[in-house]
């Protein structure tokens, strides 16, 4: 194949053509029935690199981003990857008919492009990868329609972005990592709501967040995990608390921590001026 000046676009990078480049249906790709001749004599295509009839969904990609005005034209082709790709550079007016497009990633590209108001009934679309992708436009009380969303995905797509004080709404969600994500964000007077959840790493969240003085809360947790964190935080006069923990760790904080505070106190000047001296003066 002729090489390129290397001038523009996606041919600027080195080739990476492997020994047979497919289109979609299996078959070798030729530029001898490409219709984009023009386009590759500017280097503004390339076989095996940047080509929108290859089957490789990044080599699709790099053919749009070099060529944006020919997505328009490719928006109904069979191959679903050329059809999400195209949908990505397209003008958005364009994309409407997408909406009801078989396929879940062409419907989540449209997700993410079109005007907000003409997508949001995609609240209900069937995929989880749909409503994902709607979850990164929503805000307030139209992302919070997902915390109640049958897949867990979906709801930790939704408490990744949702305001923080809407969060508590999602504290006995059934899905750990979910709950997770809420202990991370969640406003730190909600906290001591969430010491006593079943999930060990969810408290071990809700440690690293709580104020130090309401630690004491969590110090006889089970998990050592939390109690680790807890001895990490504790302030001086409660890590004593810990200094007797079961587990070896724990308690290696928990006194590293009181020797700390002991050598400060140590280090801090002392006032040796008698007080009858004082009270004379």
């Amino acid at each position: 194949m002729p090489k390129t000046d290397g001038g523009a676009g996606a041919a600027a990078a080195a080739p990476e053509i492997d020994d047979a480049p497919l289109d979609w249906l299996g078959n070798p790709v030729s530029c001898a029935d490409c219709p984009h001749e023009e386009t590759r004599a500017v280097g503004k295509c390339e076989f095996g690199r940047a080509c929108v009839k290859d089957r490789r969904g990044r080599r699709i990609d790099r053919f749009f981003a070099a060529n944006p005005d020919n997505a328009e034209r490719y928006l109904d082709h069979p191959y679903f990857e050329v059809r999400t790709l195209a949908a990505r550079y397209a003008t958005p007016f364009r994309l409407t008919a997408l909406l009801n497009d078989p396929e879940p990633d062409v419907r989540a590209m449209v997700a993410l492009r079109l005007p907000l108001a003409r997508v949001k009934a995609l609240v209900q679309d069937p995929e989880p990868r749909v409503r994902i992708a709607l979850a990164m436009r929503l805000t307030g009380e139209s992302l919070a329609v997902l915390f109640d969303d049958p897949d867990y995905t979906v709801r930790l797509a939704a408490a990744r972005r949702a305001e923080p004080a809407l969060l508590i709404r999602l504290a006995r969600d059934l899905d750990p990592s979910v709950r997770r994500e809420v202990a991370r964000r969640v406003p730190d007077y909600y906290l001591p709501a969430m010491v006593n959840d079943p999930d060990p790493l969810v408290r071990v969240a809700v440690a690293e967040r709580l104020p130090p003085e309401r630690l004491v809360l969590m110090t006889d947790d089970e998990d050592f995990r939390v109690r680790f964190t807890c001895a990490e935080r504790l302030t001086p006069a409660l890590v004593e608390r810990l200094a007797d923990d079961p587990d070896a760790t724990v308690r290696e904080v928990a006194l590293a921590r009181l020797g700390e505070a002991l050598a400060a106190a140590a280090a801090e000047p002392q006032d040796d001026t008698d007080p009858t001296e004082a009270g004379e003066s």
